[in-house]
């Protein structure tokens, strides 16, 4: 059958549009439907991980300051200079707090003398005078009752006998004060009692003087490093006055501060790696050694203390430290990457999975997470491909995927 030369024409016209058409329905399909780069769920080794930031610290720093009102003297040490234990750091004005000694250990040698001539003296004289006085009251009672028999007798009058009487009074007075003495002054009397609590006030000042006289020099109680010095010769320092600070030598801590919600996932003796600021290059090992078991109510973080168990060189206090705590290990994990999740903190957190070219809402169940990675413990396999959560197509829209 002939075809005429009119429909000739139209057939060359159709067979010349195809491709018009057909390149523009591309042009339009790939405009409306751009390509969209994919997440593609793998199986690895998992760590997880809690990273944070903190600073170097020594478990504990030493304050100086003086403990007496003085002028400063000399100070033989620097800013940041090591010094060891007992070096001196500072001098302080002694001319008074030795003048006091020397006050005081006069009076512990008067103290002495006084008791001394208790014992030597006044206690053997006492003894004497006790036995003279019984020796003269025995014989005034003696000469009192010679005195009775005469005056019965009608020898004497009454005024000789009341004479007699008085003498005897005066007598048995005078023993009693003999036996007073010679009991104060006795091993354990009341005079001996005083001159030894004299002794030992006196004593008691001249320790106290000797103690001030010390403080005049302080010294480092510690090996270690001077973090700050706040003193220079010449200054008038008071009591209670911090006037250097001291880092001792000891192992380092870093102390950082954690989210409260990563709290679950921590325990002593996790291992870490961590690294300084100011050389992110060289990391060193650590340890978690400390939880503190309140959180900042403020900032809803828990503070945490790491051992650094190899100090680099480069380590000083303060600097600042991150940190990796490794708190769990899931070998052959399914992990997805963490920027395709959606609502990933809700009860049903889902991706937007490949599926025969479409998208597909796919509820999941996440485990782990850390290093920008998942765990997925339900709702996708291994080699499954999902846009990231940023992507605007919606479930059962064609998806062109990006070239990997």
């Amino acid at each position: 059958m002939e075809t005429s030369p009119t429909t000739q024409k139209k057939f060359r016209w159709w067979f010349l549009l195809a491709p018009v058409v057909l390149v523009g329905g591309l042009i339009w399909f790939n405009s409306s439907h751009p390509r969209q780069e994919v997440y593609t769920v793998q199986r690895h080794d998992f760590i997880q991980t809690v990273v944070a930031s903190g600073r170097v610290e020594t478990p504990h720093r030493i304050d100086l300051g003086s403990q007496i009102t003085a002028q400063v003297l000399q100070v033989p040490v620097m800013e940041g200079q090591q010094v060891s234990k007992g070096q001196l750091l500072i001098v302080l004005d002694a001319r008074e707090s030795e003048a006091l000694l020397a006050q005081a250990e006069l009076q512990i040698a008067q103290a002495e003398a006084k008791l001394r001539q208790l014992r030597e003296v006044d206690a053997p004289v006492a003894e004497q005078s006790l036995r003279q006085a019984m020796v003269t009251r025995d014989t005034v009672r003696s000469q009192h009752q010679r005195q009775q028999d005469l005056f019965k007798r009608g020898f004497i009058g009454q005024a000789a006998l009341d004479e007699s009487q008085k003498n005897l009074e005066v007598a048995e007075a005078a023993l009693q004060v003999a036996v007073r003495h010679a009991a104060g002054t006795a091993p354990k009397g009341s005079d001996t009692a005083l001159a030894l609590a004299t002794l030992e006030t006196a004593r008691a000042s001249a320790a106290a003087a000797k103690a001030r006289v010390s403080y005049t020099r302080i010294s480092a109680p510690a090996d270690g490093v001077l973090i700050a010095r706040q003193v220079e010769p010449g200054d008038l320092v008071q009591a209670g006055k911090i006037l250097m600070t001291l880092s001792p030598q000891a192992t380092p801590q870093l102390v950082v501060q954690i989210d409260e919600k990563s709290m679950r996932h921590l325990q002593t003796g996790q291992a870490a790696v961590a690294s300084l600021d100011a050389f992110p290059e060289q990391r060193f090992p650590a340890k978690l050694v400390y939880i503190n078991p309140a959180v900042n109510a403020q900032t809803g973080a828990v503070t945490v203390k790491l051992d650094v168990l190899k100090v680099p060189a480069e380590m000083r206090q303060d600097m600042t430290a991150s940190v990796d705590i490794q708190v769990a290990s899931h070998p052959q994990a399914l992990l997805i990457d963490s920027a395709a999740i959606r609502e990933p903190y809700s009860r049903e957190p889902w991706v937007m999975l490949v599926s025969n070219g479409k998208a597909e809402k796919r509820v999941i169940r996440t485990g782990a997470s850390a290093g920008g990675q998942t765990e997925v413990l339900q709702g996708l396999v291994q080699g499954d491909q999902v846009l990231s959560a940023q992507s605007a197509v919606k479930a059962g829209e064609r998806v062109r995927v990006a070239a990997p």
